[in-house]
Formats: C-alpha cells, structure tokens, sequence
C-alpha cells in the first residue's frame, strides 16, 4: 500500500491495492471471507460498535474499485460484527482530526467519503447488507448504497448528520434515500437524524425483508447465493441500468434497456435457459 498526500492538517489518505482474485487479499481495517462465489465483508471493531477511520474508508472504497475487474466473486455480502452494523464515523479517530483540518483536506476527506459509494454502484457484482443492531451515519449510508437491505427488528437505522450540525446531503444521500423511501420519508429522516427502527424500515421499503437477530447474515448469504446461482452478467447489467436510468427519460429507458437485452440475448446464459426449458430441466448459468 502507497501513501497519498495528506490534507493540510490530517492524516494521510492511504491508497490500498487490492489483490485479485480478491480471495487472495488479507484486509487490514475489515474481515474479509469468500464463500463460493460471495465475498463476505464484515466491519470488525465490535467494542465500538464498528465505526469507520479514515483507513477502513479508503480501503473498503479501493475494494469495491477493484471488484470492476474481480471474474470470481459474483456478488458482496456487507455486515458488522458484534450484533451492530455500523456506528458512523469514528468520532475520535474522524470527527475530531477533521475539526483542525483547512478545507482543501476536508474536501479530501467528503469526497472520498463520496468516492466510497460510487464504487459500491459502479461494481457490477449486487451487494447485499445485512443489518442488525446500530446502523447510523455513515453506516446507513453504506446499507443505502447497497443493493438489498435485510435487517432484523432490532436494527436502528438513522442518517444522524443534523445531530452534529452537518447537512443530510452526505454521500449521496439527497439523491438515492429519496429513491428507495420517497421523498417525503427521506426528508423527514434526514432533516431530523431521527432513528428508524427495523420494522418501520421494512414498512419503508428501506428493509427488504426482516429476519432474526441470529439469522440475518445467513439469510442475507442465501440470497446473495442464489443471485451468484444466477445469470450473474445479466444480473450485471441489471444493476448497471439501475443506475444509468436515474438520468434517463422513459424514452431514453426504453431504448436503452432493448440494446442491454439484445446484449443479454448474445450470451450463452440465455441459450443455457433455453435448452433447459426445452429438455424440462433447471437450466445451470455460468455467467457468461
């Protein structure tokens, strides 16, 4: 790993490459373990109900990077250890050092904050949280940013950015809170830190489902194994025009979503569905 150049008054920004197939990489601020075709990713400083540093940030945003090019792991698993998701950024270790920081070094730090979710959307692989216990700040922001949310009744989620006398424009959550809950919901969430609790955030649509306390990381590895099951390419695609047509007219959806299919109809995952179709058995997707 390689050292950036530090903000003006902040620890430096470390820059963490990855090893791939990433099977192979040993983390050093999260645990990482590879079940079959799903990566596990579990936030580990249960003594503290797993907050995130400047570190974990950068190296859990160049992981994510590196998934673009990953060909064996077909789907992520985010969770915390210890019955809680993630209590946000450290407030010693983040929140504190940023107070003496110029802005040029706070901007260093927002952006890649930002830079963390962006590479969440643009891996192709779904990412599934699994949320238990606290979930706030910046760890709903990355239970946000993950494709399929199951949580548990105990789960607290709340985007407590008003609390400490920040926006609620963090990490994008102006622009994709809106489009899971709507955009009254997220206002009202956001304009008041408040905490959501895990049945409320299943009757949100925040949760996709809610589960046991000592079941959610099972259940949420079942799900993400029955998706690496699948025509994992096409299941790429999906994501990926998930987020294009954000900015899309219906038109332009329409026209775009015809050449993704025509794209998925070249592939041999779409002759594997016919042929089993056609023989009345199960067809088996290799992702290609």
């Amino acid at each position: 790993m390689a050292d950036a150049s530090a903000g003006a008054a902040g620890a430096p920004q470390e820059n963490y490459h990855i090893t791939l197939p990433v099977k192979e990489y040993s983390p050093v601020h999260f645990k990482l373990e590879v079940e079959g075709k799903t990566a596990v990713v579990t936030l580990n400083r249960p003594e503290r109900k797993n907050p995130l540093t400047f570190h974990s940030y950068a190296e859990l945003r160049d992981f994510f990077h590196a998934l673009q090019f990953e060909e064996e792991v077909k789907t992520v698993v985010v969770t915390g250890a210890g019955g809680n998701f993630c209590s946000g950024g450290d407030v010693f270790e983040i929140i504190e050092p940023l107070l003496s920081r110029d802005m040029p070094g706070i901007m260093q730090f927002t952006r890649m904050t930002g830079d963390l979710v962006k590479a969440m959307r643009a891996c192709p692989q779904p990412v599934v949280a699994a949320i238990d216990g606290v979930c706030v700040g910046a760890g709903a922001i990355i239970a946000m940013a993950s494709d399929i949310r199951v949580g548990t009744a105990a789960a607290k989620v709340a985007f407590l950015f008003n609390k400490v006398g920040l926006a609620g424009c963090d990490m994008g959550a102006c622009a994709i809170l809106p489009r899971i809950i709507g955009q009254g919901r997220a206002s009202e969430l956001l304009y008041t830190g408040r905490v959501m609790g895990g049945e409320e955030a299943e009757r949100w649509g925040f949760f996709n489902r809610l589960v046991a306390s000592e079941d959610v990381l099972a259940e949420a590895c079942k799900l993400a194994g029955s998706l690496s099951a699948g025509p994992t390419f096409a299941n790429s695609v999906t994501k990926r025009m998930l987020h294009m047509e954000w900015d899309m007219s219906v038109d332009q959806a329409i026209e775009a979503e015809a050449m993704a299919q025509a794209v998925c109809m070249k592939t041999e995952d779409y002759r594997r569905a016919f042929e089993a179709f056609a023989a009345k058995q199960k067809p088996v997707f290799q992702g290609n």
